[in-house]
């Protein structure tokens, strides 16, 4: 299969980089409707209401809006909403939904082994070998000893890399930390694994000596262990390098453990700061989610492992023509492409920029949090900020905040600009007031999840007041 050049200097079109979502659905998509203004009040920037839809039968009387309107003021309100999306990790900023708009009248299905040719014609594995290729190179894995394909997100990644440490090693405990993404535990439960839950620490990052005494206490049977590089909530990275340390200490050789990297959000990042994913050290398997870091307008994510390590779970299928090691069979032809296309269009030195502007960004929302007298923490080379939760349900829903227990947490990606932090700074600065004015009700101590030197309640703060 020819391959597609990732070197390419490619810049969206100006027509493309004017667009937004709202003069594309209105000037290309419903040119019926009245393109000039709203079909509906302006909500403002309230939470998005679930609608009351049915669907429509063609040819009967229908009282209500038409499909082009319902869709348009959709539209209208998830453009509203763009600007208070900081909880959750998704790069919600590109610019190529319009160049790339007419694939969606084809059905392109990567069905099967991504390196070899579908019996159609409808496919994009050409795009998506040229993104493994350039992912490879990334990680340090030559061409001809990789194997991997683009997943339909990092839960996909996740069970798949999993799935090869348990095939390779049957009898293995999967060894994860609390703090691991829930995928990893359902992982666990779908191939019913035996499996160990390790503490951490209170920045998120696996306790190394809880680590240690549980695979002393199973030193009769392998080791599958999840990685995290970039905790879900907390952005913590376990240290590969340690825990390699801790096998060797423990005394498992290289064929009596397997590890997979789950690298879903800063799998893209780190590479630019240093090399800790790297395949040239003996980890099995690395995912990340196509979505997250990079931005793509549908989920996705990319999966590599070793080449000799695939043949475990690749079952020959005469009816495509193909061999199949994938977990989902059909897989969605247009991601490879969206993701190619994003590669492309930033380049590493692009990447290497948004990696170094949200890593500022996060520590400037840090900061300003901090001077507040808010209670923050950020972990080093992580662009998640963990904050006190706000006391008020409504104002988390207009932010769109991720919550645990007493904590929420920004996530600065891409899309999000100065203006939007400065916005949030603002308005949680003056809810505080509001919620904690009368002394009756007192911020959070969250000393015991993020840390007392990061921790601002009344308690706290005494003891670890600035000189």
């Amino acid at each position: 299969m020819g391959s597609l050049s990732l070197e390419m200097d490619f810049e969206p079109s100006p027509r493309s980089l004017a667009m937004t979502p709202r003069s594309l659905a209105r000037r290309r998509l419903f040119p019926n409707v009245d393109n000039k203004k709203p079909k509906v009040a302006q909500p403002g920037a309230g939470p998005r209401k679930n609608l009351q839809l049915e669907v429509m039968e063609p040819g009967l009387k229908n009282d209500g809006p038409s499909l082009d309107t319902i869709l348009v003021n959709y539209l209208d309100t998830l453009t509203q909403r763009v600007n208070y999306h900081l909880g959750y990790p998704v790069n919600i900023c590109y610019d190529h939904y319009a160049s790339l708009a007419p694939l969606l009248q084809f059905h392109l299905n990567n069905c099967g082994d991504p390196f070899l040719q579908n019996t159609v014609d409808f496919h994009s594995k050409d795009f998506e070998v040229a993104v493994l290729n350039w992912f490879a190179q990334l990680w340090e894995i030559e061409k001809d000893q990789y194997w991997g394909y683009v997943t339909n997100g990092g839960t996909e990644g996740n069970l798949h890399g999993i799935l090869i440490g348990r095939e390779l090693l049957p009898d293995g405990i999967l060894y994860a930390s609390k703090d691991s993404h829930y995928s990893v535990f359902k992982a666990a439960r779908m191939y019913r694994m035996d499996s160990e839950t390790i503490n951490t620490s209170v920045n998120g990052e696996m306790d190394y000596s809880d680590l240690r005494e549980k695979l002393l206490q199973n030193k009769d049977k392998p080791a599958i262990i999840n990685v995290t590089i970039g905790t879900t909530f907390k952005g913590a990275i376990d240290d590969v390098d340690v825990i390699l340390e801790t096998l060797k200490d423990c005394g498992y050789s290289q064929d009596r453990f397997y590890i997979h990297c789950d690298a879903a959000l800063c799998g893209l990042m780190t590479p630019f700061i240093n090399n800790m994913i790297s395949f040239k050290k003996p980890i099995g398997s690395v995912t990340i989610s196509g979505h997250k870091f990079l931005g793509c307008p549908m989920p996705c994510g990319v999966q590599i492992t070793r080449k000799s390590y695939i043949n475990n779970l690749s079952t020959n299928v005469e009816y495509i023509a193909s061999v199949d090691a994938t977990i989902s069979g059909s897989r969605n032809g247009l991601t490879p492409i969206f993701l190619w296309y994003s590669l492309s269009a930033k380049g590493q030195i692009g990447l290497q920029k948004d990696v170094k502007r949200c890593l500022d960004n996060a520590k400037y929302l840090k900061d300003r949090l901090q001077n507040e007298g808010i209670s923050v923490m950020l972990n080093e080379l992580s662009i998640i900020v963990v904050l006190e939760r706000p006391r008020d349900h409504e104002f988390v829903r207009r932010w769109q905040l991720s919550c645990v227990k007493d904590m929420a947490h920004v996530i600065v990606m891409p899309g999000i600009t100065r203006e939007m932090l400065d916005n949030f700074i603002s308005e949680l600065v003056q809810q505080r007031k509001q919620w904690y004015k009368d002394g009756k009700a007192e911020a959070p101590c969250v000393g015991e999840d993020i840390g007392a030197q990061n921790c601002a309640c009344s308690y706290h703060k005494i003891d670890y007041i600035s000189p």
